[in-house]
C-alpha cells in the first residue's frame, strides 16, 4: 500500500490474517437458531483458498447477508444488499470479487466507492487480509493525502481501487495514464450515505467513464429514493438480498436514556465513565468543537480519551482510530464521521452525549457496539431541549427505552472537580486556536469575538 499509511494501517502479512478483526467480525452465525443447517463458506461456493483465508481471519460461519448475497454474486448477477450495520457486508462483496480475480487475474479489476476515508482504509485492510495468499494489491484513493504519492501507487496498476468519489474524479481528470476503462466490478458501499453527502454529480461522472459491461454491487443500510434512482442507472437485473427490512437495532444491545439538565451533562458523563470503568466507550458529539473540548476535559480528569472528527488531518484520524483499536485509549470522542461503516470490535458502550438530529443516525451510532453477537450498552443523554428528538428516535426503533439508573447526589459531588477540568479544557482550546490548531468553529468564534471587541 502507499507509503502514507504505513504507520496507521497494519501491513499485509500473515500476521494480519491471523490477528486482524474483520470489517464485521464473522465469528458467529447470526440467528443460527432459525437456520435448519449451519452453512459454511464452502457451501456458498467459495473456493478452497478463500475458505482458508476466512478460517485464518476467524470467520467460522457466514453471516445472513453473506448467505444471501455470495451465491448470487458467484452466479454472475448484479446485487443489491440491504443489511443493518455490523452484518458482514464487506465480506459479502469481497469474496465474490476475489474469486473472480483468481479465475481471470487483471489489473484495475475492481473499483469500490465509499463515503468516508476511514471506511476506505478498512475495506482495503479486509481485501488485503482475505487476498494475502493470492497477492492482491489495493490502492486507497481518498482526500487529505498527497495526490502525487497516490498517483505513484495507481501507476503500479493495483487490482482493487478503494476510493471516495471526489478524490477519484481528481485522479481521473489529472493523473496521466490512469484509466478505469477495463474495469470488471463496481461496488458502491454505504450507497445511501454516498448520496446523502452530495456525491451524486461525482458518481454520475464515474458511471459515464467506466465500462457498461461490468458487474455492480450496491450495498446500503436503507433504500432511499436516491438509492433507487442510482440502482436504475447502474445495475442490470439485480437480485435484492435484504436481511433487514425495517430500522432495527441488534437484540443484544441494551439501550438506555438519562434525562438531565443541560448544564450538568459533563458531570453525568464523568459519573458514568467512573461507574463503568474498565469498559471501552465511543462518545458521540454533534460538533468537532465539542468532541475536542470533552476529550480535553476527560484527559484533565485522568481518563484516557482521544478525539476523532472531520477537522483533524487524515493521519491524525487514522492514528486516533488505531490507538482506540489497540486499546491504548479507552474513550473515543467522535462526531458522526465515525458512526457508520467503522468496525471496532471491542466497543462496550456508546454514549450519545449530544442527541442526533436525524433519528436514523441513532441506529448507526449505537451500531458501533453489540457487533457480531457480542452484547453492548448505549446511553443517550436527553436534556430539556432534546425531548422531541428523543421521542422521534423511540418512534423510529419502535420501543420505549428504560432510564439508566443514576444517583443524583453522587453526580452532584463531582461538580467542583468537573468545573475545574472544564476551565482547563477551555484554556487549552484557546491556546490551540492561537496556534491555529483548534477546530474551525472555535477559531471562527474567536475571530468574531475579536472583531466585536475592536
Amino acid at each position: 500500500m502507499a507509503d502514507n499509511r504505513e504507520e496507521s494501517v497494519k501491513p499485509n502479512t500473515d500476521e494480519t490474517l491471523e490477528g486482524s478483526s474483520s470489517d464485521e467480525d464473522n465469528s458467529h452465525v447470526n440467528s443460527g437458531e432459525n437456520d435448519e443447517t449451519v452453512k459454511t463458506f464452502k457451501d456458498l461456493g467459495v473456493t478452497e483458498v478463500l475458505c482458508e483465508a476466512c478460517d485464518q481471519l476467524g470467520w467460522k460461519s457466514p453471516t445472513k447477508i453473506q448467505i444471501e448475497a455470495v451465491p448470487v454474486a458467484l452466479q454472475g448477477k448484479d446485487v443489491i444488499g440491504l443489511a443493518e450495520t455490523g452484518s458482514g457486508k464487506t465480506g459479502a462483496f469481497a469474496l465474490p470479487i476475489l474469486q473472480s480475480l483468481l479465475a481471470s487475474p487483471q489489473r484495475l479489476h475492481t473499483l469500490v466507492l465509499t463515503p468516508t476515508r476511514e471506511l476506505a482504509f478498512q475495506i482495503s485492510e479486509q481485501f488485503e487480509a482475505l487476498g494475502s495468499s493470492i497477492g492482491v494489491k489495493c490502492a486507497v484513493v481518498v482526500g487529505g493525502i498527497d495526490m502525487m504519492s497516490q498517483s505513484l501507487v495507481l501507476a503500479k496498476k493495483p487490482h482493487i481501487v478503494i476510493a471516495t468519489p471526489g478524490r477519484l474524479i481528481d485522479h481521473m481528470e489529472n493523473t496521466k495514464g490512469f484509466s478505469l476503462r477495463a474495469l470488471k466490478f463496481l461496488v458502491m458501499d454505504e450507497a445511501d450515505r454516498i448520496l446523502n453527502m452530495d456525491f451524486e454529480t461525482e458518481v454520475d461522472k464515474i458511471l459515464k467513464v467506466i465500462p457498461r459491461e461490468r458487474r455492480t454491487f450496491l450495498f446500503s443500510a436503507t433504500m432511499t429514493k436516491k438509492v433507487q434512482k442510482l440502482q436504475r442507472a447502474a445495475l442490470k437485473d439485480p437480485v435484492k438480498c435484504a436481511v433487514s427490512t425495517k430500522y432495527s437495532t441488534v437484540d443484544k444491545l441494551q439501550q438506555y436514556y438519562i434525562f438531565i439538565p443541560s448544564k450538568y451533562k459533563d458531570c453525568y458523563l464523568v459519573s458514568i465513565l467512573n461507574e463503568l470503568a474498565g469498559n471501552s466507550f465511543i462518545i458521540f458529539c454533534s460538533t468537532c468543537n465539542n468532541a475536542q473540548r470533552v476529550a480535553l476535559l476527560l484527559r484533565n480528569l485522568g481518563i484516557t480519551a482521544i478525539p476523532l472528527h472531520g477537522q483533524m488531518s487524515q493521519n491524525k484520524r487514522l492514528g486516533a482510530l488505531n490507538k482506540f483499536k489497540s486499546k491504548s485509549r479507552s474513550v473515543l470522542l467522535a462526531t458522526d464521521v465515525a458512526s457508520r461503516g467503522l468496525d471496532i470490535p471491542h466497543v462496550d458502550c456508546v454514549i450519545n452525549y449530544d442527541i442526533p438530529t436525524h433519528s436514523k443516525d441513532y441506529i448507526h451510532r449505537v451500531g458501533r457496539t453489540a457487533r457480531a453477537g457480542r452484547s453492548g450498552k448505549s446511553i443517550t443523554f436527553v436534556t430539556q431541549y432534546d425531548v422531541e428528538l428523543f421521542q422521534r428516535i423511540e418512534s423510529l426503533i419502535g420501543k420505549k427505552l428504560p432510564a439508566f439508573p443514576t444517583q443524583e447526589e453522587e453526580v452532584m459531588m463531582l461538580v467542583e472537580r468537573v468545573s475545574e477540568a472544564q476551565r482547563f479544557a477551555r484554556l487549552e482550546m484557546k491556546n490551540k486556536v492561537r496556534k491555529g490548531e483548534g477546530p474551525k468553529e472555535e477559531m471562527e468564534m474567536k475571530m468574531t469575538q475579536n472583531r466585536q471587541a475592536e
